[in-house]
């Protein structure tokens, strides 16, 4: 299981500041920003290899599964 910021957000974010640099912003001058989104994905075939069951209700709270 994996609760962590989205990739794509990120991704997108980063581009939005790699924009900026390229217009001239300096970078010690651009703000720091924490993510927003957050993910809980599931890899049920791990689970299943270290001989663990994941709940049903576990399953529908997630966000997706990794296989």
């Amino acid at each position: 299981m994996s609760y962590a910021a989205d990739e794509d957000a990120i991704c997108q974010r980063a581009a939005v500041f790699v924009e900026k640099i390229l217009k001239g912003a300096k970078p010690a001058e651009l703000p720091v920003e924490q993510p927003t989104k957050f993910e809980f994905l599931i890899n049920p075939r791990a689970a299943k290899a270290l001989g663990l069951s994941i709940p049903e209700a576990v399953l529908k709270l997630a966000d997706g599964t990794v296989e």
